[in-house]
């Protein structure tokens, strides 16, 4: 870090200032683009385009709004995290932005802007912010704190160097995660299309039969929560929340539970057990008890006979076929909060092969399927948080003056 300064933010820009204060009743539907703090990501500009809002001409000049410019660096001074900044680029728009965003121009003969985006990515920057931070539940940095964060400051040449490394090296990064994002998509639409593929292309010896004809169902109840004797951690107390959890049919067991006693007058729901939320949002939801558990009254549950295997009937409610059902009859019953009874939802029918041998191979498939899936999810996850050990090393580096070669990390 030979030849390296530092300086404060102020004293390096052109340019230091907030945004404009533009009040819901400032607003139109068209005309000079309001960009607000949600478009400020933690170095990229976000261009939510639906959520765009706009003010007039008129109401530009009554104000004396301040226009942003391409190029301009947007600081937002609320979380998360605070102090997390943008290089404005050209949308086509004539542009202000909202009191929140701190508006840097800075002086490119001292600090290139692109040197400075690199730099608020750092823990290094992210520490100094944490400096200068106020508020206990919602923390925010004024505008004179945020100028007094100070920037290492190299030689432009070296800044350049640099820069021109990390532009390469991080699109590389781009690159590998959006490799890992394609292949674990690819491994969720091959088990999405072997699902639907089995409900869709029934081969022979397939049959009909309604919901209630296949297993015993019952809807979920709530023992009074103030009688705090009903809960405890006799038995997993499921609600909409705990289905489907991480969206794999799997149930969370241990959100809460109820006593013994809660027990009598709730519903006791046996394992390998089907269970469906049947209202709200999530309707149509669908998880697999792998152990006795009682619901609350969003949910509808089935437990199967005999001459059916648990898991493919499982299987058949997640599919498109029995889904279109559930929110049909949801949708129809109120407009404004889905909603299925168990007296509808007992007599949607499901299409199933009347051999339990060939319910249970297919069963199989799906379960090959499924733990392939997760397999490449583990990978894909491990694979994003050491692109992002990477970043970070990489940036530690950078702002150490350590960066020495004139080529793109490897990846």
């Amino acid at each position: 870090m030979k030849n390296w300064g530092r300086k404060k933010i102020v004293d390096i820009s052109n340019i230091f200032e907030d945004g404009d204060w533009i009040e819901s009743k400032d607003q139109s539907a068209e005309g000079i683009r309001l960009i607000q703090t949600g478009n400020v990501g933690n170095g990229i500009f976000k261009d939510r385009g639906e959520k765009a809002r706009y003010i007039s001409e008129d109401t530009f000049k009554k104000l004396r709004c301040t226009e942003i410019f391409e190029g301009d660096c947007l600081v937002s001074r609320l979380p998360d995290p605070v102090g997390r900044a943008c290089i404005l680029p050209d949308t086509g728009e004539k542009m202000i932005t909202a009191v929140d965003c701190t508006i840097i121009r800075f002086d490119q003969k001292q600090l290139l802007s692109n040197w400075f985006l690199y730099y608020s990515l750092s823990n290094e920057y992210q520490n100094e912010i944490q400096k200068q931070v106020t508020g206990a539940t919602r923390q925010r940095i004024s505008r004179k704190n945020l100028g007094l964060v100070s920037v290492p400051l190299p030689p432009l040449p070296e800044q350049q160097r640099i820069v021109s490394i990390l532009d390469e090296t991080f699109a590389a990064i781009a690159k590998a995660k959006a490799n890992a994002e394609q292949n674990l998509k690819n491994a969720k639409e091959l088990f999405e299309s072997y699902l639907q593929g089995v409900f869709e292309k029934k081969g022979d010896g397939w049959e009909v039969r309604k919901v209630k004809d296949i297993g015993y169902a019952q809807t979920g109840t709530t023992p009074k929560t103030a009688e705090k004797e009903n809960y405890g951690d006799f038995i997993p107390f499921i609600k909409p929340a705990d289905v489907d959890f991480s969206g794999i049919g799997d149930i969370r067991y241990d959100n809460e539970g109820l006593s013994e006693i809660g027990l009598k007058k709730g519903r006791k729901i046996e394992s390998g057990s089907i269970l469906m939320v049947c209202i709200g949002a999530t309707i149509g939801k669908v998880g697999f008890a792998e152990r006795e558990v009682s619901c609350n009254q969003q949910i509808n549950s089935l437990s199967v006979k005999n001459e059916f295997e648990p898991k493919f009937i499982y299987y058949a409610m997640t599919s498109r076929e029995f889904q279109v059902k559930v929110l049909l009859e949801g949708k129809g019953a109120q407009a404004t909060l889905p909603i299925i009874n168990k007296s509808k939802w007992e007599n949607l029918t499901i299409s199933f092969p009347n051999s339990k041998n060939e319910q249970h191979t297919i069963v199989r498939q799906l379960d090959a399927l499924r733990a392939e899936t997760q397999k490449l999810e583990a990978v894909y996850q491990k694979k994003m948080a050491d692109l992002e050990e990477l970043k970070k090393s990489i940036l530690q580096k950078a702002f150490a003056g350590e960066l020495k070669t004139e080529k793109a990390m490897a990846v």
